[in-house]
């Protein structure tokens, strides 16, 4: 079995872990890619084959797990690497939350064992992707966002007006300091924060949910994730959206965005 390694940092305890997966007796025939920027000095390799990694291509096609070391930022971050591969990721827990990296670090042991015995499930996750009106640039980019999509004013104290329409058909007027596009995976979230449902994983929705609404009737909105959403903004300022881990700038422009499942 090829595993991937990753981590945003490499102290003493992640370290210790790694060394735990590496020299674990269920991994003997297991070769290894860590990721260019750790510093992988101390670890015992052995008689093992590892082998750098710095992007997505690095892992296609050459790759059967990715195990992230971290908080549920580090598991986000990982996904960087995996983009449409169809690589699964094991999230393992070392940070202060822990819904996507939800493996305890002290049961890493027995994880190893379950993977060297396919003891395992895969869950798969929807994930949104955006496009913008007369922009080709974006798909490029990856265009996909395992959380959320947020539409919010910047640098303004003044509310934007974003216009909803579900498949072609107008919902609403959101007048609010914008409005948040979450999967089930994002329901806990920022969405969560902003008096949206917590949804389950499983459960093929998306949410709509509006960000300090002026709106008395604007309420969270759950709808299938099949369902194509257009969403077109005006403002006296820029306003900004944040697709994954990168924001990119709108100057009232239109986008859309439609899920798909990977």
């Amino acid at each position: 079995m090829k595993i991937a390694l990753f981590s945003q940092e490499f102290n003493e305890e992640v370290k210790s872990i790694f060394d735990k997966i590496i020299n674990n007796k269920f991994s003997e025939n297991f070769s290894f890619f860590i990721h260019k920027d750790l510093n992988i000095k101390g670890l015992d390799f052995s008689n093992k084959s590892y082998f750098k990694y710095s992007e997505a291509n690095d892992l296609k096609d050459k790759v059967d797990l990715l195990i992230s070391l971290g908080g549920d930022g580090t598991f986000l971050r990982s996904i960087e690497y995996v983009k449409n591969n169809n690589i699964p990721i094991l999230g393992i827990n070392t940070g202060r939350l822990g819904f996507l990296a939800s493996t305890k670090k002290e049961n890493i042991e027995k994880s190893i064992e379950k993977i060297f015995k396919k003891k395992f499930q895969i869950e798969e996750r929807s994930l949104i992707k955006v496009s913008l009106e007369g922009d080709k640039q974006l798909d490029s980019q990856f265009p996909y966002a395992l959380n959320e999509i947020s539409v919010v004013r910047k640098d303004t104290t003044s509310m934007v007006n974003i216009n909803t329409s579900l498949n072609g058909i107008y919902l609403n007027s959101y007048w609010s300091d914008g409005l948040i596009v979450s999967t089930p995976t994002g329901s806990t979230g920022y969405s969560l924060s902003c008096g949206g449902p917590v949804i389950s994983p499983s459960s093929q929705s998306l949410v709509l949910t509006p960000i300090s609404p002026h709106n008395l009737n604007a309420r969270p909105l759950v709808i299938s994730d099949s369902t194509k959403i257009s969403i077109s903004v005006s403002g006296r300022k820029n306003i900004i959206f944040f697709c994954r881990f990168k924001s990119l700038t709108v100057k009232n422009e239109t986008f859309k965005n439609f899920c798909r499942k990977i």
